[in-house]
């Protein structure tokens, strides 16, 4: 076939070539524009608020304590309050706060069928973190109550007495709080309890008014809600012109308006239903808590004023919390993150750096191994980088289907999906493992100039034609484990299984047509002479099934070994091995002097942090670049000691030690994340989840696309592969993290991929040699793609390599873990899958024919 006629059968090709290629210009630029950037990157805070459920029931039994022997009617009303459209307003009250803000491009998002909400404050430093972390979780739920008409001897009969309710004291005309306080406050009952104390008439509970000296005012209130914050039109604060503080200034809607003079009217001194001298005193509660009670003198139309010795920020937030609305269920914050600006600049630096030495590498590699074939292959690299976008769009539209997430894209979407760090992280990996198709293909060429005559043309053509069905079943392996780390996963972790999926479905398409397309154009198809490349462990003979039984003694010993330390370690002191997104807690990442003699020992800073937690996780991280410091301590904002901070910020506090400490340390808070017990459960439930499917839709797969023996020996060797990862892992002194979870699950996908490519060669010698022994055929078939195996391993582990020079943290523990699971995966596919899968069938030829069951 001449070229010219090549080209006429290949037009469309090249035509849809060009599509995708503007398609990815449209999506990318301008850059600034379209290329969104994860907080990890650009610096900000997320929170991840759920529902108190607890706090709600709560509320619930302190209204309507005739309930406290009806559970089931408590969770009537909970479901009824979390009703259908609970976090659509929900999530309407956070936009309206957090727009109150000034916060550019913030991200609010609700998890389906669990109450949570996700919220994304770009570029949000500590003042703004502090502010939304306060103004979140506020209800801001305004009601209007009538205390009782005896209120006053009521509360003077009460005082006359030597009690007091639970966590109080008597002091002066009212109450103050005792150490006892905050330990009783988050105990379940505890609120229905004060509400009851001291009331002689269940239509009225007991509340307390804060005096702002440290004291309490007592007052019986009703519980009948007479106006609420839904009859609200507006809310502002100004200066108390007869306090001297700051007050909050309120309108009301024609309705309220309605309301609220009717009830002032009625209830003001010889009022319609108040016939006595003096006006009936209006209780003013926002979210449960009394903020005054001013008695009613006059009339009041729909306008009105809240006093309560206000802040001038008290003020304002009440004012625009009041205006945003109620939440109509209390929250709390499961999770909390928080990454510096410069950080996020760094890693912007480091990324770019890492693809560019992770692509350089391959590409250098790849021109000296196979020279011209070499330059195709770097220009097939090269086109991964500039196509992936319109994959990136493609795959999360179609990944959307299984779990949408507005920030990864999908859903319709036309933007590319939130670059994240670990999206970096697969983008770097996917170099390395792009080549990969390449690589069989051109081998397959080698193979084919190996008979007389062959022609460049026809080599061409059967390569591509005989590497199809092991590129399509390899990659095919690691676009599930994407899916499934998509579905299973959250956020970053998200963003990576995208790129991860967008880069193999990406590189598939160039190493399959693409780079057929330029060789078929460059190439003279008629000419005989093969093409230059090196060759690697040419003509070996070695017999791999001799050393699989030892290699499975030895590979259980390391397993056994290395997992019972960690077990070990586990249990001893479960924060030494896991991060805090699996256990709960807090983690803080320092920048500090780089002048070593200046740096406190490990030692000195855990004397400091012994009051406060003594199992706390120090460790220096020395990468290539600088160096950090991190700590990690099992306390968050829902342990006692977190609720004893202050604003129960133990990020802060612990920064806060460290500086007072050492100052010549110069310690600067550069990331921070608090993982409630919550999260840390359903992120560990996840991963498991994770894990589990991947093996059972790959041992699916594999045994319909070969048979169960091989999908047998598959499973057993990235079984080994992801054990063997783990334990040596956390022997070199790392904590397994959610991103550790990733690089196992990458592992599966990719280790498999060597595997099948083995099977399949395997496959191919039993369908056209019916009479080697299937040992022997075993032993060729690992042979001849022994030069393969190691080429792809060498050009993964280089993007790997690239990952290490410039990442650090968790991307240094994700390239740590892949660079364990390579070598491991390298080894397992000779030494562990291929014998156990002639174990299995037991001295029985598989077939691959008509009937595909084994045969003796």
């Amino acid at each position: 076939m001449s070229k010219e006629s090549a080209f006429q059968g290949s037009w469309w090709k090249w035509l849809v070539l060009l599509l995708i290629a503007a398609a990815s210009y449209h999506f990318t630029f301008p850059a600034k524009d379209k290329v969104r950037l994860g907080l990890d990157i650009k610096g900000g805070t997320s929170f991840t608020l759920g529902v108190d459920v607890e706090k709600l029931r709560e509320n619930i039994l302190a209204e309507n304590p005739a309930l406290t022997n009806s559970p089931e009617k408590v969770d009537a009303q909970v479901a009824k309050t979390l009703g259908a459209d609970c976090d659509d307003r929900i999530v309407a009250v956070i936009r309206k706060r957090v727009d109150a803000m000034g916060t550019n491009e913030p991200v609010i998002q609700s998890l389906p069928k669990k109450h949570q909400i996700i919220v994304q404050l770009p570029g949000a430093d500590e003042s703004v973190r502090k502010a939304a972390k306060e103004r979140l979780q506020s209800m801001a739920f305004l009601e209007f109550r009538l205390t009782h008409p005896k209120d006053q001897q009521l509360v003077a009969k009460l005082l006359s007495k030597d009690i007091a309710p639970e966590g109080y004291e008597k002091k002066g005309n009212g109450y103050a709080r005792t150490a006892a306080y905050t330990a009783l406050v988050r105990q379940p009952g505890y609120a229905a309890r004060l509400a009851s104390f001291g009331t002689t008439d269940d239509r009225y509970r007991f509340m307390l008014e804060d005096n702002k000296d440290g004291t309490y005012q007592p007052h019986f209130v009703s519980r009948n809600v007479e106006l609420d914050g839904r009859d609200l039109e507006s809310a502002s604060w100004e200066r108390d012109p007869v306090k001297g503080g700051f007050c909050v200034n309120f309108v009301l809607n024609a309705e309220g308006g309605r309301k609220f003079s009717t009830l002032t009217r009625n209830y003001m001194a010889g009022g319609p239903k108040n016939r006595t001298s003096e006006g009936r005193c209006l209780a003013i509660i926002l979210d449960d808590v009394l903020i005054s009670a001013p008695r009613i003198q006059s009339e009041i139309g729909s306008s009105g004023q809240i006093t309560g010795n206000f802040t001038i920020q008290e003020a304002k937030q009440l004012a625009a919390d009041l205006n945003a609305g109620a939440l109509p269920a209390p929250l709390r914050i499961l999770a909390e993150s928080s990454v510096a600006p410069t950080v996020g600049e760094d890693a912007i630096h480091s990324g770019v750096w890492a693809a560019a030495l992770g692509f350089g590498l391959v590409a250098i590699f790849m021109f000296i191994y196979y020279w011209r074939l070499g330059l195709v292959a770097d220009l097939a690299l090269f086109l991964d980088v500039a196509l992936l976008p319109t994959a990136l769009v493609v795959v999360a539209n179609l990944l959307g289907v299984f779990a949408h997430d507005p920030s990864m894209g999908g859903g319709g979407s036309v933007q590319l999906p939130v670059l994240t760090m670990p999206g970096i992280a697969g983008l770097v990996l996917t170099l390395g493992m792009a080549v990969d198709a390449n690589v069989l293909i051109f081998e397959r060429i080698r193979e084919e100039f190996s008979h007389a005559g062959m022609t460049a043309g026809k080599a061409i053509q059967n390569g591509y034609g005989r590497a199809f069905t092991a590129i399509f079943d390899s990659n095919l392996t690691t676009i599930i484990t994407g899916v499934i780390l998509f579905v299973f996963g959250t956020g970053p972790v998200r963003g990576f299984a995208i790129m991860l999926t967008s880069g193999v479905v990406i590189s598939m398409y160039t190493a399959v047509v693409v780079s057929r397309l330029i060789l078929e154009k460059t190439t003279n198809l008629g000419s005989t002479k093969p093409f230059k490349m090196l060759r690697l462990l040419s003509g070996t003979h070695i017999d791999f099934m001799k050393y699989g039984k030892v290699s499975l003694i030895a590979s259980a010993a390391v397993i056994v070994v290395s997992l019972a330390v960690f077990a070990i370690r586990a249990k001893t002191n479960p924060a030494s091995v896991l991060a805090v997104d699996l256990t709960g807690g807090t983690s803080i990442v320092y920048n500090l002097t780089q002048d070593e003699a200046k740096q406190p020992s490990v030692g000195a800073i855990r004397e400091v942090l012994n009051g406060f937690d003594n199992a706390t996780i120090i460790q220096y991280q020395r990468g290539i670049g600088d160096t950090t410091l991190l700590v990690k301590t099992g306390e968050s904002a829902e342990t006692k000691k977190g609720r004893e901070l202050k604003d129960r910020d133990v990020g802060g506090y612990v920064t806060k030690l460290l500086q007072a400490k050492f100052p010549e340390a110069a310690f600067e808070n550069a990331s921070t994340e608090e993982i409630g017990s919550m999260v840390g459960d359903d992120l560990k439930k996840s991963g498991t989840k994770a894990v589990i499917f991947s093996f059972i839709a790959i041992l699916i797969y594999i045994g319909f696309r070969f048979q169960i023996g091989f999908g047998f020996g598959g499973i057993v060797a990235l079984a080994h592969d992801a054990l063997i990862s783990l334990g040596l892992f956390s022997l070199c002194g790392r904590q397994v993290s959610l991103i550790v979870v990733t690089a196992l699950l990458t592992i599966i996908g990719y280790s498999i991929n060597d595997t099948v490519v083995i099977f399949d060669r395997i496959r191919e010698k039993l369908r056209h040699d019916d009479r080697t022994p299937v040992r022997d055929i075993c032993n060729q078939a690992i042979n001849e793609c022994l030069g393969r195996t190691i080429i792809t391993s060498v050009t993964t582990l280089l993007a790997v390599f690239a990952l290490f020079a410039f990442g650090d943290g968790f991307i240094f523990d994700f390239a740590l873990t892949m660079l364990i699971g390579i070598i491991a995966g390298t080894y397992s596919t000779t030494f562990i899958a291929t014998p156990l899968m002639v174990w299995w069938y037991r001295g029985k030829r598989p077939s691959f024919g008509a009937d595909d069951k084994p045969k003796a």
